[in-house]
Order: structure tokens, then sequence, then C-alpha cells
């Protein structure tokens, strides 16, 4: 699929980049520039392209074998460039968490989109029931999970339609219906209301504490679409959507399938992380630590040790502005320092952030020698909260040249 991308002019207000003169993209690009050849500054957020590559086909591979549809969620990256990567890749669509990345997904030329949220604000519902009437083979779902949320859609459409998925929770979860009582009601009260039409169930697994917790759950969840499809409420096809990126192996396992108690069904994946993986919370958490397949981590910052004020404490330049921090701290990698070659880090560990800096403590006598100056290479924890950080990302090659420029869209 063809998309539009944003025009992107890199220039003295980019942060990573070092341009005081403004290049575009093609320009920088075509300049051969490499990760040290002063093009970029430090702190700098960088996008390793072979590891793109080998996890967009991982999971086209595992959704292919397995029958299912994907829709990665976009709000991992919000990046034109990505969810074309992701659409050639062969994705049935993206997913997004709010009516902002709904219109830009779509801006960017996105046709299959997923909204894996209620969406509630009347402005955000009179454009879906407006953009579904002008295009007719453009496809946006959303979710309900209450008959409040019903309402509110219907009031809003005036006339048009909006098609639903009924979204099943869990007992201290987020939203989606608790009972199999509250999952009827608002099923029925869906088919019943004019200008709302239900197509299916969908689901939130990512946030459970294991995979018998994640099982457990998504057989609920089959179990209330069987219920639907059985009252005569889900006649002509199925959808089934659920999948963060810690569980995708469960929900094809229990949600896949060719139908729901007879009736032809699809089922649509939604992981997200998977793109480029991570060094901190999905290195431990990703279902190819249970099957067969590995995802590579693709993000790095690069930042620079400023100062070594005390015995086993270095400040680097990168902190809370710069690096996720919500899901773990950076892993500190690599060493990189003028006419050396690279070294791997031990004995020193990210212990705390603050806007603009990071605190390596070492507490091992024989770990490496830091001095000021040195650039360290740090894998991040938590792709989700580092790409909002950065609104243009050099992707590089294995010889660390820039070979693109992906920009996101928060």
């Amino acid at each position: 699929m063809t998309l539009r991308f944003p025009p992107l002019l890199l220039g003295p207000t980019t942060k990573g980049f070092w341009c005081p003169t403004p290049v575009t993209r093609s320009d920088f690009v075509a300049a051969g520039h490499t990760l040290t050849d002063g093009s970029l500054t430090w702190p700098v957020l960088t996008l390793d392209a072979d590891a793109v590559v080998h996890n967009l086909a991982q999971l086209a591979a595992f959704t292919g074998e397995r029958g299912l549809a994907f829709a990665p969620h976009g709000k991992t990256t919000m990046s034109p460039e990505l969810f074309a990567a992701q659409l050639d890749a062969g994705a049935w669509g993206i997913t997004v968490a709010t009516g902002n990345q709904l219109l830009a997904a779509h801006s960017f030329g996105v046709r299959r989109l997923l909204v894996a949220n209620e969406v509630l604000d009347p402005t955000v519902l009179r454009w879906i029931a407006a953009t579904l009437a002008a295009e007719p083979s453009t496809e946006i779902l959303f979710h309900v999970d209450s008959l409040e949320a019903v309402d509110v859609a219907a009031a809003a459409v005036e006339g048009g339609r909006v098609r639903v998925l009924l979204e099943v929770g869990f007992a201290a979860g987020r939203s989606g219906v608790r009972t199999g009582d509250q999952a009827l009601a608002v099923a029925q009260h869906a088919v019943q209301t004019p200008g709302v039409e239900l197509v299916g169930v969908s689901a939130y697994e990512g946030a459970l504490a294991d995979v018998d917790a994640a099982r457990k759950y998504l057989a609920e969840v089959r179990a209330v679409a069987e219920m639907l499809v059985d009252a005569g409420l889900l006649r002509e096809h199925v959808l089934l959507s659920a999948g963060g990126s810690a569980y995708f192996d469960v929900v094809a396992d229990v949600l896949g399938g060719s139908d729901v108690s007879g009736v032809p069904s699809t089922t649509i994946l939604r992981s997200g992380a998977y793109l480029t993986h991570d060094h901190g919370t999905y290195a431990g958490s990703t279902p190819f630590t249970r099957i067969v397949g590995h995802l590579y981590p693709a993000l790095r910052v690069w930042a620079q040790v400023v100062s070594t004020p005390e015995d086993g404490l270095a400040i680097v330049g990168a902190g809370k502005r710069d690096v996720p921090y919500d899901s773990g701290l950076p892993v500190v990698l690599r060493r990189h320092r003028a006419g050396q070659a690279p070294v791997a880090v031990v004995g020193w560990d990210v212990t705390r952030t603050n806007d603009q800096h990071a605190y390596l403590e070492g507490t091992d006598p024989l770990g490496t020698a830091l001095a000021v100056g040195d650039l360290l290479e740090l894998g991040i924890s938590h792709p989700c909260t580092a790409f909002d950080k950065w609104r243009a990302i050099p992707v590089i090659d294995a010889g660390q040249r820039v070979v693109d420029v992906v920009t996101t869209w928060f």
C-alpha cells in the first residue's frame, strides 16, 4: 500500500540531528552520513534497519501460518513510514487508540483502522460516520462496553452508521464488560440501535500476569462470542480481536480458527511492540521465549558520559526526555571510544534518570572503565514510550550508515 508521508525538513530544531542549515530527508540520506560523522548529535535514538526487516518478516510468518489477520498497534510508533512497511509485509490494517491517532493514520492513507478503545467524542464519531459514508472501501472499527457508549454513538452519527466490537474485560483491568449478562445486554442494545452495527468481540490480554491467566481470560472471551452467536446477535461473520506483544501465541491458540459456533470468523491480532522489540520489557516477555522464532531489538539511544564526579558514578547525557523509564530503565550495551573498537559494558547499571541525565552506578572494580566523553550505546525498555520522545529517527545499517529517516506524529 502506498501511504502519504508528511514532508520532513531536518534543521536546527530537529532533535538528534545536527543541521544548522535545513535539509530535506532525501538529501540527508543521499549524503551517505554515518552515525559519527557529525551529522547527528547526542543523545540520538536510532533504528536498526536489519532488525526491523527481520521482525516484520517474523510476525508476517507467524500470522500467516496461523491464519490471523494482523492490525499492528500504531500507537507504538505513530510513524507513517513504519505503517507502510507493516502494510507492505501483509498487515490487514493498523490499530490506533485515540481519535487523533485515527485521524492521523487515515491522513497517511491507511484505510483499514481498528480503534482499540471506546470512542465517546461526538466529533470523532461524526467524522467516522461521514468517512464511512464517503469512502465505501474504508473500514473503521471501535469498541463499546456499555449501553451509554452505544447511545452516544447512535446520537452522533445522525443517520449514518458505525461498526463496533463488544469489548470484554477482566476484573481490575481497564475497559470492557465484566460479566456474561453485561455482554449480552450491551450486544442486544447495539443490534437493536439504528446506526450501530455489531460485528464482533474484542479484548486485551497484555496486562495479565502470566500465560495461564491470559489463556483463561481469552477462553472467556471466546465463550462470549459463542454466546452472542447462539443468541442470534452475530449471524454472518464474527470478528475476534486481541493481542498485545506478550501473549500473541495464546491469542492464536485460543481465538484463532475459521469459525465461532459454526459462523465464519476472522481473528485480528493487534501486537505492536514486536516491530522494534527491546532490551527490557519484551526481551523477557515475548512469546518467542516459548515458541520457535525470535525478534531483534532495533532501538538504541546513543549518549555521552558527561561527568564522573565520584568513584562508581557516571552521569550520561540522556534522561526522561530521551529514554523510556516507565517500564524499566535503559540497559548499557557498549562503550565507543575514539580510536578503539567498541567494547561491551559490564558492571554498570542505570539506576535513575532526571530530565536530561541518567545515573550509572558501578560496584564491580573489574567493570568496564568509563571516562568523560565516552559514547555509550543504550538499549531501551518499552518501545511505546521511546518513539514519542523523537520526531525524526535515523535508520542505520550494519555499517552505521544512515539509510533512511522515519518520522513520528504523536
